[in-house]
């Protein structure tokens, strides 16, 4: 087991709940903005840095990944929206498959495309099961993925689609409402896949405030990814990082 993969377990072992910060790989383009991003999380306490995306609009993704690690002492993570979003500076990447959707290019056919590269390259891969969750509104990578989401009010899919994941070897599971969601995972859905699986959960999107942190804490999940919340507004990692760690 890897460096990154031996830390979400024994966390979630412990009970110990993580914060990671999601950041937009086009940042690269802007080096004082992404700097700021990159100090805010730090001070913030987040645990760990996931760097990626469904969309790239610029060809900064390597000198993004190599900065962020170059100013931070967290772990950075690669949360890859295409085989092309790899990169030697990173510590790992989450080996994503599509498991709520029937795309076969994102359930096996990228993966072949990238496990060469990740090898070459020396990155720790975390076989991790993606499942998109409605969140209220068409999102990048329900548009991108081409897929449908598991809908909002129907956790026992959920709970179903990860169990499956786990008896596939699986060994995390990433359930996501996209960018820029209305709504973040219900509680309810969480509660229902910690039932079924003994795995690390992340929960992404829609994650807004200190009081859903709690709850979606509560519910089980092991860590929580913030991304648009902290490119609206800075400031507020702090109270979502407190939220999280209490």
């Amino acid at each position: 087991m890897g460096r990154v993969s031996h830390l979400l377990e024994s966390a979630r072992e412990e009970g110990r709940k993580m914060l990671a910060v999601l950041i937009d790989p086009d940042f690269g383009a802007d080096q004082d903005r992404l700097d700021r991003t990159v100090q805010n999380a730090c001070m913030a306490q987040a645990d760990l840095i996931f760097v990626g995306g469904s969309l790239l609009t610029t060809a900064a993704f390597d000198r993004c990944v190599a900065r962020v690690k170059e100013i931070s002492d967290r772990p950075v993570v690669l949360f890859p929206g295409s085989p092309a979003q790899l990169s030697a500076h990173a510590d790992a990447v989450l080996f994503l498959s599509l498991i709520s959707g029937r795309n076969p290019e994102l359930l096996i056919g990228h993966h072949v495309t990238a496990a060469p590269s990740v090898k070459a390259l020396g990155i720790e891969p975390i076989p991790t099961g993606y499942m998109l969750i409605d969140g209220g509104k068409p999102t990048t990578v329900s548009y991108v993925s081409q897929t449908l989401p598991i809908p909002h009010d129907k956790p026992g899919i959920a709970a179903a689609t990860a169990l499956a994941g786990s008896y596939l070897g699986l060994r995390t599971i990433y359930m996501d409402t996209g960018s820029g969601a209305d709504r973040s995972v219900s509680p309810a859905m969480i509660a229902a896949v910690r039932s079924q699986v003994d795995l690390p959960l992340i929960i992404g999107g829609g994650i807004k405030d200190a009081r859903t942190a709690s709850q979606l804490c509560h519910a089980g999940a092991d860590v929580l990814v913030i991304g648009t919340a902290f490119e609206q507004d800075p400031e507020r990692i702090f109270e979502l990082s407190e939220a999280v760690h209490r």
